[in-house]
């Protein structure tokens, strides 16, 4: 059920992480989604490092929605590195 939670948490978040980050994306609603997802699950995995939370109890932690925001934040930077480079 965690990881369930993570994916969710991580939809939203994905779409946290693109709004909050200037510049054009070379991807749609698809990619962001998948980039969301990602992210989500790495914010989980440092949130579950760092702070102790569990995805499931920890859902409406405020801890649990930033790692996730920023696991996103930082997975989408990646995939701008790596997409700007083939262009």
């Amino acid at each position: 059920m965690g990881i369930i939670a993570w994916i969710v948490i991580g939809l939203i978040a994905g779409a946290i992480a693109k709004a909050l980050t200037p510049g054009k994306d070379p991807g749609g609603c698809l990619v962001t989604m998948v980039i969301g997802i990602v992210g989500g699950l790495l914010g989980g995995w440092l949130g579950q490092l760092v702070f102790g939370v569990d995805g499931v109890k920890g859902f409406f932690h405020l801890s649990t929605w930033i790692t996730a925001i920023v696991g996103s934040v930082i997975v989408l930077f990646l995939y701008r590195l790596v997409s700007g480079r083939r262009g």
